[in-house]
């Protein structure tokens, strides 16, 4: 997977604007791309407590946007930093894959970023049961098997099963959007996606 491929794909691309109105918190999250040669996506599964909303679901790595944050884009590179131990000189930044809102009124603004793959991956075991290293290459099969493309399900029906978990809600909506864009370049006809460079 090419970085700059990547971007002039993710930049000639239309994605979802904010909401209207004041009624979503503001979240951010990173969508983190790693192992070009064979792309995989970084992802985590919530802790499994009583009580806790998004018990054992799987989300990608961010949170909401702090009054010290100088943007969403920042609050999502130290939201990787408080939840995985990644540094933000360890992400090659891409883009933004615009908006995404909850069941429960957040509003999701979604980076994408490269990830090198270095350092030790660390998190709270009160927040985060485990981290997901997912190959793109399953999330598209599932994505054509399942008919998703040129649609979107609702987020009841929309699903990406992986291993023994299942994502669905704004992630899978998340992940739909990134396909949906990558898509119509996977054969290698304008800007392949697959390449043997860095």
């Amino acid at each position: 997977m090419n970085k700059s491929c990547l971007k002039t794909i993710m930049d000639a691309a239309l994605h979802p604007g904010p909401p209207e109105g004041g009624q979503y918190q503001s979240t951010s999250v990173f969508l983190l791309v790693f192992n070009k040669r064979n792309p995989h996506i970084l992802a985590i599964q919530k802790a499994d407590t009583e009580g806790y909303p998004w018990r054992n679901q799987v989300a990608l790595p961010g949170g909401h946007i702090d009054p010290e944050d100088d943007s969403a884009m920042d609050a999502g590179f130290r939201e990787l930093q408080e939840e995985l131990n990644i540094p933000r000189d360890r992400v090659d930044y891409v883009g933004s894959l615009g908006h995404f809102q909850t069941i429960n009124h957040k509003d999701i603004q979604a980076f994408v970023g490269f990830w090198d793959g270095n350092g030790t991956l660390r998190h709270n075991p009160e927040e985060i049961s485990r981290t997901l290293k997912i190959p793109l290459e399953t999330l598209v099969n599932i994505h054509v098997r399942e008919g998703y493309h040129g649609r979107l399900p609702d987020v009841y029906t929309l699903l990406y099963p992986y291993e023994d978990v299942t994502i669905w809600g704004v992630t899978a909506k998340i992940l739909h959007h990134f396909i949906e864009v990558l898509y119509p370049h996977m054969a290698g006809l304008t800007c392949p996606i697959a390449e043997h460079t860095a």
